[in-house]
């Protein structure tokens, strides 16, 4: 979802709510502790240097059960972030972080009543290189060879 999207989609009536992948919902008494401009400037394993920019909300819940966060009161914290994205021109992908066992990032979609947050994926960014062909669908982690062995073997190039 993009930040237009998601500014549009909190102006909707009602309170917020989160919704993990598995269908679980955050608790209400969330709090956003982070808005802001994420950049990643990094080299792929092919060695293509990329840049990825996203709006990040960091969501936390705490103790404090009787704390609700209004969209308007969302909205005034993004307004504040504003400056941070607005000159660049960007409307960037939202990206949410949550901590369950550890602090995992996701993608945000909303389904007119409340957002999703959509669990994001791995994946290698110089197929051409590798000779990977990509799969059209995810395989439990016990079906797939490690990379290694599969793709990365000797004379290729890849991951050298």
């Amino acid at each position: 979802m993009k930040k237009s999207h998601f500014i549009h989609c909190l102006r909707e009536p009602g309170p917020i709510q989160f919704i993990l992948p598995d269908g679980q919902r955050v608790a209400p008494h969330f709090h956003i502790t982070e808005v802001g401009l994420t950049t990643r400037h990094f080299v792929d394993c092919g060695g293509t240097v990329r840049e990825e920019q996203h709006l990040s909300l960091q969501l936390w819940v705490a103790d404090d059960t009787e704390h609700r966060l209004a969209p308007l009161k969302l909205l005034s914290i993004i307004q504040t972030a504003l400056p941070l994205i607005e000159p660049k021109g960007l409307d960037v992908e939202v990206e949410v972080e949550y901590q369950n066992q550890s602090i995992s990032r996701y993608g945000l979609a909303f389904d007119g009543t409340a957002f999703r947050l959509i669990a994001k994926q791995t994946g290698c960014l110089a197929e051409d290189q590798c000779g990977f062909t990509p799969q059209k669908h995810i395989r439990p982690l016990s079906e797939i060879t490690p990379i290694k062995e599969a793709i990365c073997s000797p004379g290729t190039g890849c991951c050298s």
